[in-house]
């Protein structure tokens, strides 16, 4: 059965919360999937300036080929949306996305929304994601900021300020800086599967790529 994710990385400010979405988009895009990165608080410049970064680190991490044609296919594969803070709800984003839909320009099976307000939105917010899922049949990647100093945590291990939403989520990565260029990513939780729980990957913090072990 094909189930659509809810998944959730997590880490401090500045920790890769953003490079770690635009890899699981670069991921996406690459399998052939269209991607619509909504990226809330931040100007469309950022937001490509961080594909265009980490496309670089992924061609020359991998030394792959074609590259060219590649840099093609994201951007054909992917729409950036921007929404300022205060607009941003779930209503609003399918509104958005069903013009996209039903006008046949786009139909986008990975969603990634970065910059999500989980401190002050209830649960009814992520609820309503969660049904945008189910309507519109696609995965939902999103990221929220930790803070040291605020050790409350769900049952499951899930970090404030999502403790109180984590059994929403199908997958959870917590980011955890490590050494200086190094950061883990622990897979507290993650229902589909796909990746065992428990496992921990490894971030290099200078070029943002993600290893395994």
């Amino acid at each position: 059965e094909n189930r659509q994710r809810l998944g959730l990385v997590m880490a401090r400010a500045g920790g890769g919360k953003t490079a770690i979405l635009v890899q699981i988009a670069l991921d996406s895009i690459l399998r052939g999937r269209q991607v619509v990165h909504v990226s809330i608080g931040q100007s469309l410049e950022k937001t490509r300036t961080w594909y265009d970064d980490i496309f670089k680190d992924v061609v020359t991490g991998y030394g792959l080929e074609h590259a060219d044609e590649m840099r093609t296919e994201v951007l054909r594969q992917r729409m950036i949306m921007t929404f300022n803070a205060s607009t941003f709800s779930a209503p609003k984003l399918e509104e958005r996305l069903n013009d996209l839909v039903y006008q046949n320009i786009f139909r986008p099976a990975c969603l990634i929304i970065d910059g999500f307000d989980f401190a002050n939105a209830g649960r009814k917010a992520v609820q309503d994601l969660r049904g945008l899922i189910a309507a519109m049949n696609f995965d939902i990647w999103m990221s929220a900021v930790t803070h040291r100093e605020d050790t409350r945590v769900s049952a499951e291990g899930v970090p404030a300020p999502c403790h109180q939403v984590a059994d929403l989520f199908d997958t959870v990565i917590v980011v955890q800086p490590e050494k200086a260029d190094t950061a883990l990513l622990n897979i507290v939780k993650d229902i589909p599967g796909g990746i065992p729980q428990g496992k921990t990957l490894t971030l290099n913090t200078s070029t943002l790529m993600i290893k395994e072990g």
